[in-house]
């Protein structure tokens, strides 16, 4: 793996894991803010978080694997 392709991926970790960062930070202000009101509103935040979470995870796992790899 090219150098280049090693900072893309670097970088797109990183966009994952502020992603995941963001939802994260959307379902405590949930919590915190707008509950009992808003219910409704949590198994598609819930999920929005646990999606993001998981591609920032096998982001991280696969930028993980090509540094060892190159290593």
């Amino acid at each position: 793996m090219s150098p280049e392709e090693l900072k893309g991926m670097q970088k797109a970790v990183r966009r994952a894991k502020r992603i995941a960062t963001e939802r994260a930070g959307e379902l405590h202000d949930l919590v915190e803010d707008r509950l009992p009101a808003a219910y409704q509103d949590i198994p598609a935040l819930a999920q929005a978080t646990y999606d993001a979470c998981k591609a920032w995870d096998e982001a991280n796992a696969a930028l993980a694997a090509l540094e060892a790899e190159s290593s």
